[in-house]
């Protein structure tokens, strides 16, 4: 009795995957779940670390230490968005074509040095080029991860792994917080701050991760090598995709950018997906600073209630990830999240309520986080039909929310104004607004598409396809079993000229 005889009940009973699939199946999702989910939410977890690392030294000693006074942390914000921003989509566009399982590693190895290198920084403007280099280095960590995931599941499968992957970043959040206050202990060993000790535990978490993933992270299955999954796995898993209407890679070229600026899923999701990742905004920054205004001289209280959002936001991803795969769809979440969220930021607005009230909406609008990621999951199946374009729509959506990441605090949620941040209210409930009003044009252009035909016809060849690869691996079974795995793509890809 192996491993997959007791986790396939289980996982039959929560929807990890229908009871339809076969052995072969199962054993594939769960090889899959191990070799790519592990290594992304493990480097994510270590880039959330290493990234957000700078704004607990900053409160443990680094500002005396560096004489970061003024807006110098702002600028040190500034300047590593700024690479992350300048580098979203080029990251993504080699990653088409640049093995993942060493591209991502590897950043994350040179991001893990960078940050290394911040410990031992002697003033501002060290800093500011060791941050800089931090943004250039990690960029490929989230959104790449991101394509690496949303190329090999299929789409009912899609809003339980994206929502695991989101989870890192509140699970990082937590533990950040706890790793601070056990680097402020080694204050003094080593003649070393404790604030520079941070950086380098950070490190020695950063680095075994990379080496993992050069060992165990896939790259996308029409260009997988992995030695951890069978030629009949690699096959079953393209084939897996292509009856989804999942079309494999068709290489990049200057074309891409016409393919990419004529889908509509990237503007509509571009504006779309940075509403929704903005408008529960209040549940972060402005609410751990309402808790400071409220009980300044309870830390712990503060830590504590902060954990209690970040764990509702962690449960509320993972509730809405499994009702909108059930489902088949992701629009209807979002807009149960929309009217909370609506309701929340209106209550936030109005201030002049309990204390209970604003507790409330700071705690549901934390819960409102969770479906967020499914707009990722909904990029990734409307554009199933073309690998590379749905890489590079994703790193341009997400170069969307590190422009906001960088704009909104220093405009709408100014310090200065806080706790009540009237003018961040504002701009909150008036996005909230516009993303009620917004969910129904991807809605729309889907229905569109299905009933004018737009892309069927490369959807029918992908699928097409998936029956072809079937009718080889039928012929191999019964013929020579030498027959590679790549004379098997060959021969399908043969089959899909001929249909074309």
């Amino acid at each position: 009795m192996g491993f997959d005889y007791f986790m396939n009940p289980f996982a039959e009973w929560i929807g990890w995957f229908p009871k339809h699939y076969s052995r072969e199946e199962r054993v594939l999702v769960h090889k899959l779940d191990l070799l790519i989910l592990v290594f992304a939410c493990l480097s994510t977890w270590a880039n959330n670390l290493d990234v957000n690392a700078i704004y607990n030294a900053y409160e443990s000693g680094m500002l005396e230490d560096l004489e970061l006074y003024g807006n110098r942390l702002s600028y040190l914000n500034a300047v590593y968005w700024a690479a992350t921003i300048a580098l979203q989509v080029p990251s993504n566009a080699l990653l088409t074509v640049v093995p993942a399982e060493y591209f991502i590693p590897a950043c994350e190895l040179m991001w893990g040095m960078f940050t290394l290198g911040t410990a031992f920084v002697k003033n501002y403007n060290q800093l500011m080029v060791m941050r800089f280099f931090v943004g250039v280095t990690s960029t490929p960590c989230w959104i790449g991860n991101v394509h690496i995931i949303n190329s090999w599941y299929r789409k009912q499968e899609l809003g339980k792994r994206n929502a695991i992957y989101y989870n890192t970043y509140p699970l990082g959040s937590m533990f950040t917080g706890y790793l601070q206050n056990a680097c402020l202990t080694l204050d003094g060993v080593g003649g070393l701050q404790g604030w520079r000790w941070l950086f380098i535990i950070c490190t020695v978490i950063t680095l075994p991760i990379s080496i993992v993933g050069m060992i165990f992270y896939p790259n996308v299955p029409d260009n997988c090598k992995s030695r951890w999954l069978t030629d009949a796995e690699k096959e079953l898993a393209r084939k897996r995709l292509l009856e989804e209407g999942f079309a494999p890679s068709q290489g990049i070229n200057w074309k891409i950018l016409k393919r990419v600026a004529t889908a509509w899923p990237t503007w509509v999701f571009f504006i779309l997906a940075n509403l929704y990742w903005q408008t529960p905004y209040p549940s972060t920054t402005p609410y751990l600073l309402w808790l400071g205004d409220k009980y300044p001289d309870n830390t712990n209280l503060i830590n504590n209630l902060s954990t209690v959002s970040y764990a509702i936001s962690i449960v509320s991803a993972m509730f809405f990830a499994f009702y909108s795969d059930w489902r088949g769809n992701r629009w209807d979440s979002l807009l149960m999240a929309g009217v909370v969220v609506l309701v929340c930021n209106s209550l936030l607005l109005a201030w002049n309520v309990p204390d209970g009230a604003k507790f409330f909406a700071f705690i549901a609008l934390g819960f409102c986080n969770g479906p967020i990621n499914l707009v990722i999951a909904w990029i990734a199946e409307c554009l199933a039909y073309d690998l590379e374009v749905r890489s590079i729509s994703l790193a341009v959506v997400n170069m969307g929310y590190c422009i906001c990441a960088l704009v909104i605090p220093l405009t709408a949620f100014q310090t200065i104004d806080q706790p009540r941040f009237f003018g961040g209210y504002i701009w909150s409930v008036s996005i909230s607004v516009l993303e009620l009003l917004m969910i129904p044009v991807p809605i729309y252009l889907e229905h569109r598409d299905r009933r004018l035909g737009i892309h069927q016809a490369e959807t029918d060849l992908v699928i097409a396809s998936a029956a072809g690869l079937d009718e080889v691996s039928k012929e191999v079974a019964g013929g020579d079993e030498s027959f590679s795995s790549q004379e098997k793509k060959m021969d399908t890809d043969v089959k899909i000229s001929d249909l074309s």
